[in-house]
């Protein structure tokens, strides 16, 4: 079969004359690849249109191709395109036969063989979209990505927590009807009984409202264990050591241990300490696991926000203060890694917006995770809103090293990122910008050293 049999079978070619197949034919090289060889390396220049005449070729590693091209494909660089290095390797999969046209020859390609032209024009633009499509759909999975680890992150502190909790409170009810058996053989009145429920109540309502043991230094609550432990032992109580530490973590003083032995006397207040320790751990525990559980209840709450997973995909009144707020419980985990220091400005006075929350949160997220990339450990992260006659501003400003003023103008480029091979595709700030049109807003930038602050004006009936 000749070369230009071969061409006339491209489905791409269908409307191609033959007379410019033969110009491509007359102009171009012959060439085959045995089976493994390398077309291009990462960084080699791209200066050749290829059409696969047969076999098969890859681009990417193997076992992790991004495109495979059988015959009839068309690859490499096209008329009017701005490819000038392979950033993949591309390899022939089988021996493989290709047409290769130096792009050199493409001003006269556009001048004397139009079809051919309008062909590989077409070519461009379909790649262009397949590609834009794939980067925008992979930089969305690699932001959910991010979310995702760092909310299994901050789950599995509190889940952990109330597992552990659990454990601990089944092996101490097991305790339980030893110290109920020591405290039936007390002969307490009613009287001394209420005073000991007193004591109890109130120890556990100061605890749950932040009371004296939350405010203790390490120093001064090892001082306090030790005055507790002494008194305990002067007063022939036994393991001293093991009930100070739960009767300090609620605020227990040897004044408080001194009233208490007013009321009930010697006799009774061995019994008396255990069973009170033991109700003070079971407390303790229960709080534990209150604790997380409100914990994980926030999480799933702020992911339900966030994803506006209960609300339709049409627009709605919009709380960018909720927003934002959601967005720094799921990257906090980010944030706590690096130490970053968040300042918050978001005023109940600020006006809703109507607009795509959905939409607007991705534009939180990625403003504050290229910040949180940006800040060295230790940074300060401070994010605002105000009004702004009819729109809302809203400013995400962080204290890192800044932007070079040669690359400003180009942030919001598409596929245009400072970050490191496989870090970044270069789509975040161009979809902030796209969704912030979407809202008839606008987004600007400054930056110098110390200060780099992004600007978001939404409207509010937009």
């Amino acid at each position: 079969m000749t070369l230009l049999d071969q061409l006339r079978q491209f489905p791409s070619f269908e409307t191609v004359p033959d007379d410019q197949f033969q110009w491509l034919i007359d102009r171009a090289e012959e060439k085959t690849f045995a089976q493994y060889d390398a077309i291009n390396k990462p960084g080699d220049a791209v200066d050749h249109l290829l059409l696969v005449l047969d076999g098969h070729i890859s681009i990417g590693n193997v076992g992790d191709e991004i495109a495979t091209f059988p015959p009839q494909s068309i690859l490499g660089v096209l008329p009017f395109s701005r490819l000038k290095k392979a950033v993949s390797r591309v390899v022939a999969d089988e021996p493989t036969r290709v047409l290769l046209l130096h792009r050199n020859h493409f001003r006269n390609l556009a001048h004397e063989c139009y079809e051919l032209t309008e062909t590989l024009v077409h070519q461009m633009t379909t790649r262009v979209r397949d590609f834009t499509r794939q980067a925008q759909q992979n930089e969305k999975l690699a932001s959910l990505g991010r979310l995702s680890a760092g909310l299994a992150h901050e789950l599995n502190n509190p889940v952990a927590a109330v597992l552990r909790s659990a454990d601990t409170l089944n092996q101490h009810l097991r305790a339980t009807p030893d110290t109920f058996k020591a405290i039936m053989h007390l002969k307490l009145t009613d009287e001394q009984v209420d005073s000991v429920n007193e004591v109890i109540f109130r120890k556990i309502d100061q605890e749950t409202s932040g009371g004296p043991a939350h405010r203790l230094s390490l120093m001064e609550r090892s001082n306090q264990e030790d005055e507790v432990t002494d008194w305990l032992d002067d007063h022939g109580v036994d393991d001293a050591l093991d009930l100070a530490g739960p009767l300090v973590d609620f605020g227990f003083t040897t004044g408080d241990l001194d009233g208490l032995l007013n009321q009930i006397g010697d006799q009774s207040l061995a019994g008396v300490i255990s069973w009170l320790v033991s109700n003070l751990v079971t407390e303790k525990l229960v709080m534990d696991i209150s604790e997380a559980s409100k914990r994980i209840s926030t999480l799933v709450g702020s992911i339900k926000n966030y994803s506006q997973m209960d609300r339709g995909t049409g627009k709605t009144d919009v709380n960018l203060a909720e927003g934002i707020r959601n967005t720094l419980v799921l990257l906090n985990h980010k944030l706590k890694s690096k130490k970053i220091s968040v300042t918050l400005n978001l005023p109940d006075t600020v006006p809703t917006i109507c607009g795509w929350p959905g939409e607007l949160n991705q534009v939180w997220t990625n403003l504050i995770d290229n910040a949180t990339d940006a800040l060295p450990d230790g940074g300060q992260l401070t994010i605002s809103t105000q009004p702004d006659g009819e729109f809302v501003l809203t400013k995400v400003t962080d204290n890192g090293t800044g932007i070079p003023d040669d690359i400003l103008d180009k942030i919001f480029d598409p596929f245009f990122t400072t970050k490191e091979i496989g870090k970044g595709t270069g789509l975040g700030l161009d979809i902030v910008q796209g969704i912030i049109k979407h809202h008839n807003g606008s987004i600007k930038v400054k930056s110098k050293p110390g200060q780099t602050e992004f600007s978001v004006c939404l409207p509010v009936n937009s």
